[in-house]
């Protein structure tokens, strides 16, 4: 948590311990929570429908996910008012990445997308294999080229 406390951004050694492992993405998909504030919020645990996420009794918690009871559905990604929950996914072809999104117009499936690092740095291009609708959130699935991309993009945007 040292480079968050110092940057503002996650890194990926910020997140050890709360990603899903290899093995459970190979079985389809599940979710990462990166929510590392201890703020009062707790949307993700109550949409849960299979009780994957719990916060526990103080409501500051962040909230901790059980990956093995983790069915993929993304509920909990259109609920996260944080935009801090993603599902991954390495069951297929190619990997999956699902993620919340906000900005118009919105993505169509088949539409090239660029990929963009928690930053907002640019990392390369996916297509968008699902489009669905949470509340106002946006829930956008992306086919990524490479795997390595599965840890670091967090954010798409249609190309300039």
């Amino acid at each position: 948590m040292a480079e968050f406390r110092s940057t503002g951004v996650l890194s990926v050694d910020d997140l050890e311990g709360r990603t899903p492992p290899r093995e459970r993405l190979e079985r389809g998909p599940c979710a990462t929570i990166e929510c590392v504030e201890e703020i009062p919020c707790n949307p993700c645990e109550e949409a849960c429908p299979v009780g994957a996420i719990r916060v526990g009794d103080l409501l500051t918690n962040p909230p901790e996910l059980d990956f093995e009871r983790c069915t993929g559905c993304g509920v909990c990604v259109g609920v996260c008012p944080g935009l801090a929950i993603f599902l991954l996914d390495l069951s297929g072809v190619r990997p999956r990445l699902t993620v919340p999104h906000e900005l118009f117009p919105v993505p169509e499936n088949g539409e090239e997308v660029e990929l963009l690092s928690r930053e907002g740095k640019a990392l390369g291009h996916g297509k968008v294999v699902r489009t669905r609708r949470a509340g106002t959130t946006w829930i956008i699935t992306v086919e990524l080229p490479a795997e390595e991309l599965l840890w670091k993009v967090r954010a798409i945007r249609r190309p300039r």
